[in-house]
């Protein structure tokens, strides 16, 4: 019997996580309709085919739609083809969302406008879809950057919640990834073939969550499990408790 490919032996390797943080908040339930938001670098794409693998023995069935919201006053063409080739090879259901800005908005956008409009196009989305969840890419790095910027900038220990409601329950918001780190998750993409990712975001390098970027890896200099301890640190606060 041949080996399994190194992408799949990964993917099993990731969903333990995945499944962890599926538990442990109630983050699928039979008969979900979930958008994937994808925005075409390999976290979003990572999601995307774990929660596709996870289906084949998971005990809920669900269907997942990717979406990818693209902004037509800086369009990318070669993107836009690539994502929709790599959707169609795969077999999976997919939209387009256009990322609708009003025109007296000031461009650039801000990181928190952009992030704002893309979190709204992709709930219109979910609503035009028939979908109850929109599930995002943001890894365990993502959780421990944010958990640092409330502390540093708001004085609060919290970060981003694996699981947040809208409208009433509508729309469901998932984060499935939190306890993979960003390095495993850059290893499955490379083994995956995925698509090039789109170009970097101007403001990457300098915004805040770039310095708690530059912070933690000081702080994993000289001490490997200092990222681990803040999510720990997180789990404790919140009061989450092992299934």
């Amino acid at each position: 019997m041949s080996e399994r490919p190194l992408a799949e032996r990964l993917g099993y390797y990731l969903l333990k996580k995945v499944n962890k943080a599926v538990r442990e908040y109630e983050l699928i339930g039979d008969g979900d309709r979930i958008v994937v938001a994808v925005s075409g670098g390999g976290d979003s794409l990572s999601l995307l085919q774990l929660l596709q693998m996870r289906r084949r023995s998971a005990p809920e069935k669900y269907d997942l739609i990717a979406v990818h919201v693209y902004d037509d006053a800086r369009p990318d063409e070669r993107l836009h083809k690539d994502l929709e080739d790599w959707f169609q090879a795969k077999g999976v259901e997919y939209a387009f969302a256009s990322l609708e800005v009003p025109t007296d908005e000031p461009r650039p956008l801000t990181c928190f406008r952009c992030a704002w409009h893309r979190r709204k196009a992709l709930f219109l989305a979910a609503d035009r879809l028939n979908c109850n969840k929109v599930a995002f890419g943001h890894h365990a790095d993502d959780v421990a950057e944010t958990a640092l910027l409330n502390l540093f900038y708001s004085g609060r220990l919290e970060s981003m919640e694996p699981r947040v409601e809208f409208f009433g329950g509508k729309i469901t918001v998932i984060r499935p990834l939190v306890y993979v780190p960003k390095k495993e998750l850059t290893r499955f993409a490379q083994a995956g073939g995925f698509p090039p990712p789109p170009s970097r975001c101007p403001n990457s390098l300098t915004s805040k969550r770039a310095r708690m970027q530059a912070i933690l890896r000081e702080l994993e200099k000289d001490y490997r499990g200092a990222s681990s301890n803040l999510l720990r640190a997180l789990r404790r606060a919140k009061g989450v408790r092992k299934k």
